[in-house]
């Protein structure tokens, strides 16, 4: 099976585990330091405070700006349900906006989703493909809120040169396996130029408590146990070297697949535009509204032959937690794109002959499945 994505793991990455791990420090040592301090730099932010995962760093962001109940942020609905959970953990209230035909929030429609209550925007870079910050940024600016940029998919990318999340008054990173590094099979970050947010951050990673002088801490604010461990961090630091190159793989397997898949009858790809570098953490296929009713029978047919296509993503408002809270919600574009999404293979482990078999299988399934709604 070729997964849509996948980690990859070398010698040097299993080396410095091991180097960790038979150090003095599985937790609360130098490595989480070094890293954060590798992903300042990388990013060209000033701070950085990792975490247990992308969702624990998703709540501290939150809790940084006091959102609580009767605030409320603007999302995009097509996303992993963290962006918004993270939200409702603190009590707040979500407001979907729906998105563009490549995935990423609209700005243009979110003022009008602006009221009173509003606290935060908070777009998501699409499988990588950075949203339209600068727009964000204004109007944020125009309306006095905050810009948190989840950038679970993105970290690498670039606009015009810049990395993402430089814009945001915070930005969120995910280590996930299958992101594009991933510490351990789970990790998170909050990147910041803002000092005062960082060190709140960094209090609520740690319980709450700060330390005083010899054995002595005080406990000032209600934390959590969000932080990330050396281990963790060890292989972060190590991963973090070879992140363009990973960002290069992805790139050379999703620009064979632009040029094969070139005003093919089936389907459509999102164009990157020449200023961004996408992490490319996901290829998404928009499949033509003809061959949408059999979009279960290509998966599974896919899935079959042995790669491992996903869809991206079930809008949030449609899980049935979200229903009961909010009732029934429809983004026009939002439903399209779920209905049309698939993401197929494209990662860094992948070869030319790995993406040749994933395209020539995929145009064959689809001949078969044409005009299925006729």
């Amino acid at each position: 099976m070729i997964p849509y994505s996948r980690q990859s793991i070398n010698d040097e990455d299993i080396q410095a585990v091991v180097d960790t791990l038979r150090g003095d420090y599985l937790t609360g040592g130098k490595k989480v330091e070094e890293f954060e301090k590798a992903l300042a730099d990388y990013l060209d932010m000033k701070y950085v405070c990792v975490m247990n995962s992308a969702t624990s760093a998703l709540h501290v962001a939150y809790s940084c700006i006091d959102l609580q109940k009767d605030d409320e942020i603007i999302t995009t609905a097509l996303t992993f349900a963290a962006t918004s959970n993270a939200a409702l953990m603190c009590g707040a209230k979500p407001i979907f906006c729906d998105i563009k035909y490549d995935g990423n929030i609209d700005e243009k429609k979110i003022e009008a989703l602006i009221t009173s209550q509003t606290k935060a925007v908070v777009p998501v870079d699409f499988g990588g493909n950075p949203v339209a910050i600068k727009a964000i940024r204004e109007l944020c600016d125009k309306h006095k809120l905050y810009l948190i940029e989840d950038a679970s998919h993105a970290l690498g990318s670039q606009i015009e040169d810049k990395k993402v999340g430089i814009l945001a008054d915070m930005v969120i990173f995910s280590f996930h396996a299958i992101k594009p590094i991933t510490t351990c099979g789970e990790g998170g970050a909050i990147a910041t130029n803002d000092k005062e947010l960082y060190e709140r951050a960094k209090l609520l990673r740690s319980h709450g408590i700060v330390k005083k002088q010899v054995w002595n801490s005080d406990m000032v604010s209600l934390g959590y146990n969000y932080r990330l461990s050396d281990v963790a961090c060890a292989l972060g630091l190590s991963q973090l070297k070879r992140l363009d190159t990973f960002i290069q793989k992805r790139a050379a397997i999703a620009a064979y697949y632009d040029e094969i898949f070139e005003d093919n009858p089936y389907f459509f790809t999102l164009k990157i535009p020449v200023s961004v570098r996408s992490s490319y953490h996901l290829y998404p296929i928009l499949l033509d509204r003809t061959l949408w009713c059999a979009k279960e029978d290509i998966f599974r047919e896919l899935q079959e032959r042995g790669i491992g296509v996903q869809v991206h993503y079930k809008p949030t408002y449609q899980f049935s937690y979200y229903k009961e809270l909010f009732g029934e919600q429809k983004l026009h574009n939002t439903e399209e794109f779920y209905k049309a999404e698939l993401s197929i293979p494209c990662h860094q482990e992948m070869s030319l002959e790995d993406a040749q078999f994933v395209s020539e299988t995929l145009l064959e399934i689809l001949q078969v499945h044409k005009g299925c709604n006729l």
